[in-house]
């Protein structure tokens, strides 16, 4: 995926900069939800690996989690998906948005996995973080809520997240979707989740996530050809019985979510994939898991239709939801 970007990359550039002039590019409001969960959260974090392979293709997981994990009651889960690598997705790739969730109360694991799509190693992850969480000697012995368990992924990776949600049995609530890939770009086909899987979800609920300039891997409505080929389809097809919700980052591209947290920091192989850094995804989206797996109303609030901030943020566009 990111050869094929970077080889269109050049062909497009122009119309790339014309179609985003006067496009609005704007920071939380002070005093909002989202400004707040833009910020670091009130605890330090730590990261470590394993010291075994944690999934089924004999990957190592690592593994943040806040450092005052002792006291309070035990913190819920984010499962983290990779997008698309050539090698193992070392953890300085996605730190910084990890870290980020961490901060904020999560223990989150993340295999290294390059090829998440299926969302089989994600939950193998999963399993790899029970069995650390039983083991008395870890510091994380008891102090894990597995009835609180979202997933989150990027590119490939998001469509590995929602295959794992959608194959966990309701094990797992809640997914966050960054820049989930159009189908036209899944081969074999079933490397992206299939339209049937989705309509026939029953249980969780979805964050999908994109940036306005992600036009050619994640655009937002459908160009060509038919099925999930934009987040509007993918959207819709998410059966309403489901909590959804969609929004863009004004002005992200497909590989902002890199950034460190500018796009300078970023570890990319194409540097016109990232326009401005991570800032536009911090916020709104550690509120929604806050929310879902935290159960923090105020939190929740964000996202109603009615006179929720998420339809007004003014570095958001395309804004839908579900939620009544």
């Amino acid at each position: 995926m990111r050869l094929l970007l970077s080889k269109m990359m050049s062909s497009v550039i122009a119309f790339w900069v014309v179609a985003q002039a006067g496009e609005p590019v704007l920071a939380a409001a002070k005093g909002t939800t989202e400004a707040a969960y833009a910020a670091g959260g009130p605890s330090h974090v730590v990261r470590m690996t394993s010291n075994s392979e944690c999934d089924r293709k004999g990957h190592l997981c690592d593994i943040w989690y806040p450092s005052d994990i002792s006291e309070g009651g035990p913190r819920p889960v984010i499962l983290w998906a990779n997008g698309t690598a050539d090698f193992p997705v070392e953890p300085n790739i996605y730190d910084y948005l990890l870290s980020h969730f961490a901060s904020w109360g999560f223990v989150v694991i993340a295999t290294r996995d390059p090829r998440t799509g299926y969302g089989d190693t994600v939950l193998d992850s999963l399993a790899y973080l029970l069995r650390v969480a039983n083991d008395r000697s870890s510091r994380l012995f008891n102090r894990v809520n597995f009835s609180g368990v979202g997933v989150a992924g990027h590119s490939q990776g998001a469509t590995g997240a929602l295959n794992a949600m959608l194959k966990s049995k309701g094990r797992i609530m809640t997914t966050v979707a960054f820049q989930l890939p159009q189908q036209r770009w899944c081969s074999p086909r079933d490397l992206c989740v299939l339209t049937d899987d989705l309509k026939a979800a029953s249980f969780g609920s979805v964050f999908y996530v994109g940036g306005t300039r992600d036009f050619i891997i994640s655009p937002d409505t459908q160009w060509v050809g038919s099925k999930l080929n934009s987040l509007s389809a993918y959207y819709e097809a998410t059966p309403d019985s489901l909590v959804k919700a969609k929004g863009l980052v004004n002005a992200a591209n497909h590989n902002d979510i890199l950034g460190k947290p500018d796009c300078g920091s970023a570890e990319l192989d194409v540097p016109l994939t990232c326009t401005r850094g991570i800032y536009g995804y911090l916020g709104l989206p550690t509120a929604w898991l806050v929310w879902q797996l935290q159960g923090s109303q105020e939190a929740g609030a964000a996202f109603h239709p009615q006179g929720g901030e998420f339809f007004s943020a003014p570095g958001w566009s395309g804004q839908v939801s579900s939620i009544p």
